[in-house]
């Protein structure tokens, strides 16, 4: 058993990791805003994609289940961060659906009522069928698939600018918030002895490494060769 100072600080670290992520979440949450004021503003949603809005909101609904004392007692500020992620989601995929031309308007609609209707069936399993340990067991690996997706999702950016050798398309701010929140949260969940938290927050802190490293190399190559024009030979 910890001493009582060394318990004390240790659950500081926790508790100050947690709102860390909490913190840096935020700032990826309201990254989408000047997307949406451009669809109110031109009352048209363009060429955007609502789907990685409706993955995000079913990936913070199940997290934010699985941060529930229902499910797991003792890490509530993986709910409130989720909790936070939902509306902000919810509100961008409304936004989407009001714009959008009528077919994807009706795409939409089916897939938000089928994220619904699969988070209302975890949450019935999670309750009925499965006792307080399977319940924890059954919504972790949910959330740890859930999260290394949305984690693993950035490859496609990672291997577009290593293509086109330009950081255009990954947003310098962005790719280190969400270094910070994955560092968070992966802390949190050393501090919490949750695999369930760190291992997925590991990935995603490693990805997020790999983002930066790829920035930092690629803008200064791009510098490099506005200075030093390569001219290159075809033979």
């Amino acid at each position: 058993m910890l001493p009582i100072e060394l318990s004390s600080v240790y659950l500081g670290c926790s508790f100050a990791a947690g709102i860390a992520g909490n913190l840096f979440a935020f700032v990826l949450f309201v990254s989408p805003i000047p997307t949406f004021k451009r669809i109110i503003r031109n009352k048209s949603t363009e060429q955007f994609s609502g789907l990685p809005y409706i993955y995000a909101f079913l990936n913070c609904l199940i997290c934010l289940w699985y941060g529930t004392p229902f499910v797991n007692t003792g890490i509530i500020l993986v709910a409130t961060v989720n909790s936070f992620g939902a509306v902000f989601q919810l509100i961008y995929i409304s936004i989407f659906i009001a714009h959008a031309e009528k077919e994807i308007k009706m795409r939409m609609l089916g897939l938000l009522l089928v994220v619904l209707a699969l988070f209302g069936l975890i949450v019935f399993v999670s309750l009925r069928v499965l006792d307080y340990e399977e319940r924890q067991i059954f919504v972790g690996y949910l959330s740890v698939v859930s999260l290394i997706s949305m984690f693993a999702s950035p490859l496609f950016i990672i291997k577009l600018v290593i293509k086109t050798r330009s950081v255009e398309f990954m947003p310098f701010y962005l790719s280190l918030a969400t270094f910070l929140m994955s560092l968070s949260f992966s802390a949190y969940g050393v501090f919490k002895d949750d695999p369930f938290l760190y291992v997925p927050n590991g990935i995603g802190t490693i990805l997020a490494i790999v983002q930066l490293a790829l920035y930092f190399y690629y803008s200064s190559v791009s510098r490099g060769d506005l200075r030093e024009p390569l001219l290159v030979t075809y033979v």
